[in-house]
């Protein structure tokens, strides 16, 4: 089978890592050229080393570069504000799409299990943040059986497995994620919040999910979050609840404030998770990038499936 030719832009730990994966596991993708802009970047020198074609020129650099005419899909794993210049190159050239695995957001925000049928005929889509391909998946799992008013999401991710461009995007990341939650989870209102933990040895990626939503079937609810969490595990096996899904009542008597929408009563779920990373390019406990790289890579390959 004839595999589609795709590059990555970034060379730090996500593209790194995706590459990797692509290498190794990818069916329908096949690496062609690892884009960065420091020369002396890890990633560029393994792909060198893989024998990859590389840049050290950004985008400018790959479409001078003689494989740009084969390259059909993009991953853009730089940041927010250089994902803006990148789209502006690409663009033009309409045999191209972009996975774009920074907080841009310029394109609709994909979550594979949840929305990807929505989405799969744009050029340009966005897979969240590391928190929300963790913990949308849940919201959405719970809205489909009882609506969500509210979705809060707090993920915890070991200090060490946040680089420098995690850093730089934190108040991206909240904000995101937050409408993320609500475009594709489908909740009324959304949160997000990141933890960066110092913890020694470094501990795995943590999330917890609450939800108010009406009243419904415990039981229902319970079983469609297990069917989605079994989705996810199909491209991240060290997806997995941490705890049993817990529920409260908010009675009417005593309702909660949610900011924006008022006072609420309804059904509170608790969804406690971990992601445990596959360790193919990172350490394990970076579940955080090992899910954002292991989407990106699931929408890549079902892109490819969609078209043929």
């Amino acid at each position: 089978m004839k595999k589609t030719k795709v590059a990555i832009i970034g060379s730090g730990n996500i593209g790194t890592d995706l590459m990797i994966k692509i290498i190794r596991t990818s069916e329908h993708l096949e690496m062609s050229v690892m884009v960065g802009i420091d020369r002396e970047s890890d990633g560029l020198a393994r792909a060198k080393r893989l024998g990859y074609a590389t840049t050290h020129q950004g985008i400018d650099g790959l479409r001078q570069m003689p494989q740009w005419e084969d390259i059909k899909i993009i991953f853009d794993a730089t940041s927010a504000k250089a994902h803006h210049y990148n789209w502006k190159i690409i663009e033009p050239f309409k045999d191209k799409r972009v996975i774009d695995l920074t907080p841009a957001a310029i394109g609709p925000f994909l979550i594979p299990p949840v929305n990807f049928d929505e989405s799969h005929n744009v050029r340009n889509v966005n897979m969240v943040t590391c928190g929300g391909q963790a913990t949308i998946p849940m919201v959405a799992a719970v809205n489909r059986v009882a609506k969500v008013h509210y979705g809060e999401i707090v993920a915890s991710i070991a200090s060490k497995s946040a680089g420098p461009g995690t850093r730089a995007n934190i108040d991206e990341f909240t904000e995101t994620t937050s409408h993320a939650i609500e475009k594709v989870g489908g909740a009324e209102r959304g949160k997000a919040i990141i933890i960066l933990n110092p913890a020694e040895p470094p501990v795995v990626m943590r999330d917890t999910v609450f939800t108010l939503s009406e009243q419904g079937d415990r039981e229902a609810i319970r079983e469609s979050i297990n069917q989605m969490v079994a989705e996810v595990q199909k491209y991240v096996p060290g997806y997995s609840l941490h705890q049993e899904v817990q529920f409260d009542d908010i009675p009417e008597s005593a309702p909660v404030f949610i900011e924006g929408l008022g006072l609420r009563h309804g059904l509170k779920t608790t969804v406690l998770l971990q992601v445990v990373g596959a360790g193919h390019y990172l350490p394990e406990y970076a579940g955080n990038l090992d899910i954002m790289t292991s989407a990106a890579l699931r929408t890549g390959e079902k892109l490819i499936q969609q078209n043929n």
